[in-house]
Formats: C-alpha cells, sequence, structure tokens
C-alpha cells in the first residue's frame, strides 16, 4: 500500500474509502452519506448521542445493524417522548433482543431526553448547544492522514463538552463518545485524504446555516 492509500481502501466502485468502512456495504453506504457530514437536525444529533452511549464496548457496526430497531425502541428519539418513559418502558426496551439490553445504558438514554428538553429551554436547541462547540479550524490539522486519525480519540472540544454535559445531569457521555459524536455529525471532518467522501463533507459545511 502506497503511503497516499494508507487509511483506505479501493471499493468495488472504484470510489477509495475510510478503511474502517470495509466491513459491509451498510457500513460504506453509512460512510458515504452519514459519516462526517454537518447535521442540526435535533432528532438526529440526540439519537446519535444516544447510540454513541449505547455502543461503549461494542462496534459501531454493531450499533448500526441495530439502528432501526432502537429507533422503533425509543419513540425514533423523540425526546419529548422518551422523557416520559417509565419503569415499564424499560421492561419493555429490557426485552427487545433487537437492541443492546443494558439496564444502565437504556436508563441513560431516558435520563438524557430529559437533559435535552433542558438544553432547549436555555439554548432553543441542542443544535445550538452542540455546534457552540465546533472547534475552531485553525486548531485542526492541515491533512488528515491516517497517522493522525489514530490519535484522534478526544479533542479539548470533546472534553469540554463532555465535562459540561455531566454537569448538566448527562451519563454516557465521555470525551472520547462525544469526539465520536463530533466526528459523525460534522463537527469535524476526519475523513481522510483521499476519500472520495471527504469533499462531499467539505461542501456541505460550506454556507451551512448554523442555529444560533
Amino acid at each position: 500500500m502506497s503511503v497516499e492509500r494508507a487509511g483506505l481502501f479501493e471499493g468495488e466502485d472504484g470510489a477509495w474509502r475510510c478503511r474502517w468502512c470495509a466491513a459491509t456495504p451498510v457500513y460504506q453506504a453509512y460512510h458515504d452519506s452519514e459519516w462526517g457530514f454537518p447535521v442540526t437536525d435535533d432528532r438526529r444529533l440526540f439519537e446519535k448521542l444516544c447510540l454513541e452511549g449505547f455502543q461503549a464496548g461494542l462496534s459501531w457496526l454493531t450499533i448500526l445493524n441495530k439502528r432501526e430497531a432502537f429507533r422503533r425502541g425509543f419513540a425514533d428519539f423523540d425526546a419529548e417522548r422518551m422523557a416520559r418513559f417509565g419503569p415499564k418502558d424499560v421492561e419493555r426496551l429490557l426485552a427487545d433482543a433487537g437492541i443492546v439490553r443494558h439496564r444502565g445504558k437504556i436508563e441513560s438514554a431516558i435520563n438524557n431526553a430529559g437533559r435535552v428538553i433542558e438544553l432547549r429551554r436555555e439554548f432553543g436547541s441542542l443544535a445550538a448547544y452542540a455546534w457552540g462547540f465546533e472547534p475552531d479550524p485553525a486548531s485542526r490539522p492541515k491533512r488528515i492522514t491516517h497517522a493522525a486519525l489514530q490519535t484522534f480519540t478526544t479533542s479539548a472540544e470533546s472534553i469540554a463538552m463532555s465535562k459540561d454535559l455531566k454537569k448538566r445531569g448527562w451519563s454516557f457521555v465521555g470525551p472520547t463518545t462525544v469526539y465520536a459524536f463530533m466526528q459523525a455529525m460534522g463537527l469535524v471532518n476526519d475523513h481522510v485524504e483521499g476519500c472520495h467522501a471527504r469533499k462531499g463533507a467539505l461542501e456541505a459545511r460550506v454556507g451551512l446555516k448554523l442555529p444560533r
């Protein structure tokens, strides 16, 4: 493998992609159209924070394959509806073989739904809050190489956001979880140089109207 292709693989369609998505076509589709593309929709942002919490100790592919079941079980991650979940809902979810059946993570997601509502009262939206932690472009590497990507597990911004969320009563939102959220939701673009999706993610960010 040449230096220019480090961290990439060539798909059957001839496109070069970040190597982490090589496992399945489902993973590749997620990489091509979602991961790293900026998101300002509150429901999607909350869903991702919840699912990143469920991922702890597991692979993202495991969660991605269960995402539709999670959406059905958690009222499509509608924070207002989830915040009203009670003990019967917890038991219902613990019996749902389609999701990750971990009591602590289920109860955390329900708790965090209530915290989303509180954030909206203060900031107007979860998006306004989350995008307030977008890194200064000058603080980012000029080139996202495979070697550089291996060191990106947290950032000053993910540490700050994690700390603030915990102060507000959120759980399962450690700095690594928050950085993975930032990568997926486009607050940072960590597609490796040479990945065909990198340009699309960059273009989607240009002129994006952020909630303030």
